[in-house]
């Protein structure tokens, strides 16, 4: 294994693969969001910018399948050479549009980016542990996260910087008008998706796939779709990870959906660098948080950050509509952003970990699946609730409530972690973790594990390196301590003794 992941042949052009296909997707749809918010306002701008989020999440639905039989059946490398040259053609159809001033074939050619986008989601999430493997999983998924994140935030500024720019001096009356105007953007979307196909031919071939068969009449029937949601729901770490990403990234998409109408309204804001810069801070938030949850995950999955990530993001909803100082705003998207990152960055780290090495495509794309059918829930209830004239304030209170019921659930299924988070803080003072070997434990059925024993530390070091649950056995008669029998039971120990072995 080499001694950093920068020197694992093939990770650096990975990265910058990614970074080019957020950057590039991000860039359409900063062009189609900035021109409704310059003709519209009120509840039709919130209606028009959640229809162009649903655009971009409803293929992840329809093609939950497919996406994940073709991210397993063949190399992930390969998967992502044919969707990079897929998105040259796409992108020059899409500044074709521009320059037609064609606003509705614009807005539609949105939904077929994000075709694009689904099928190539699990084969670049899943080609993380391949490449990487299960020792740098946790730092591996924090760079990508950090990247990806850094290719928005780059997107969002450029793009809005481009819009302006193009658009300073012009007049306009209609949406054609506008991309009249901002048609000459449409090539920075090409010239991206061409370096973006250059580079995944340089990707090396893990060499991993499967010899399955898709059968189209399971797939309409349904019977995938209700035998991959059987797979997702069998490993509760699995599901478990799958419902806390979808929670945040459903509230976020309520969030991002509001506040331009709440900036417009309340903060009297018309310029879209500032309004999508404020949104931006969340993502050099989101940057910050993933390198932190990489950094203290080195070697292994650090779980404790999910608990502390989810009360910092419920703290800064709670205080969103509260203020009103642009100082104060920016500062609470960057936290809210700062607590996402070490929220979502080990949880994608033991959804992979977790995830069969035959069914890592599979369980990547329900992941997908299930987080855009929640996120488009919530877009469809945010469309709902703007025709009926509800405020963008209170939208934000309500999902205060969402992500204040999300981090209970939370808080109540890993309490331990928070706990063995704080005290591998305090051990690190005195104790460097160096954790070999993870590839050797099995991600799923049983294991035993036998520490051995040289301190009375060794089962806090091995719960801090473990993605996995562990269930301690300890001698009955030290369990019924009493000064130790309530912290015991809060790890759910399992007290053993020579009489009652087959109790234990």
């Amino acid at each position: 294994m080499s001694n950093s992941i920068w020197k694992i042949t093939g990770f650096l052009p990975y990265i910058i693969v990614a970074f080019l296909n957020a950057f590039t997707d991000l860039g359409h749809k900063i062009i189609i969001q900035n021109t409704i918010f310059k003709m519209y306002d009120d509840q039709t701008q919130i209606i028009l910018t959640a229809i162009v989020n649903a655009l971009i999440l409803l293929p992840f639905i329809m093609l939950f399948s497919p996406s994940g039989f073709l991210s397993d059946k063949y190399s992930k490398a390969k998967i992502m050479r044919y969707a990079a040259l897929v998105a040259v053609v796409i992108t020059l159809g899409i500044t074709l549009a521009y320059y037609m001033g064609a606003f509705e074939l614009a807005f539609g050619l949105t939904f077929i980016l994000a075709v694009q986008s689904a099928i190539y989601s699990p084969a670049k999430y899943g080609y993380i542990k391949e490449l990487v493997g299960n020792n740098y999983l946790t730092l591996g998924n924090g760079i990508i996260q950090a990247v990806t994140t850094v290719a928005i935030l780059g997107g969002i500024f450029v793009y809005s910087v481009l819009f302006e720019y193009f658009l300073q001096g012009v007049s306009y009356n209609t949406t054609q008008d506008i991309l009249l105007a901002v048609a000459p953007v449409g090539w920075i979307l090409v010239f991206g998706s061409l370096i973006e196909l250059a580079l995944a031919y340089s990707l090396p071939d893990t060499g991993v796939q499967t010899n399955n068969a898709f059968n189209i009449k399971k797939y309409y029937t349904g019977a995938y779709l209700r035998k991959n949601l059987r797979i997702l729901s069998k490993n509760s770490i699995i599901f478990n990870s799958i419902i806390g990403l979808s929670v945040f990234w459903s509230v976020s998409q309520v969030v991002l959906a509001s506040f331009p109408a709440y900036a417009k309204e309340t903060l009297e804001i018309s310029n879209t660098i500032l309004v999508q810069g404020m949104m931006a801070l969340a993502g050099i938030g989101i940057v910050i948080g993933s390198i932190v949850a990489g950094k203290v995950s080195k070697s292994y999955i650090e779980t404790g950050t999910i608990p502390l990530g989810a009360l910092g993001i419920t703290l800064s909803l709670f205080l969103l509509p509260q203020l009103s100082s642009m100082t104060l705003l920016a500062l609470n998207f960057t936290a809210f952003g700062f607590f996402a990152g070490l929220f979502i960055v080990p949880l994608n780290a033991l959804l992979q970990f977790n995830a069969g090495k035959n069914e890592l495509g599979l369980i990547i794309a329900g992941n997908n699946f299930i987080q855009n059918v929640a996120m488009i829930s919530f877009l469809i209830l945010t469309v709902v609730f703007a025709s009926l004239g509800l405020s963008s304030i209170s939208l934000f209170y309500m999902m205060f409530v969402v992500a204040f019921i999300g981090a209970i659930y939370v808080i109540r299924h890993i309490p331990q972690s928070m706990v063995i988070f704080l005290l591998a803080t305090l051990i690190s003072r005195r104790i460097k973790l160096d954790v070999k070997g993870l590839n050797n434990i099995p991600q799923e059925g049983g294991v035993l594990l036998l520490g051995n024993h040289i301190s009375w530390l060794d089962w806090a070091l091995i719960q801090m390196a473990m993605p996995r649950r562990v269930r301690y056995v300890m001698d009955r008669a030290i369990y019924e301590k009493w000064f130790l029998k309530i912290f015991l039971d809060f790890f759910n120990v399992i007290p053993i003794s020579a009489r009652s072995v087959k109790d234990a």
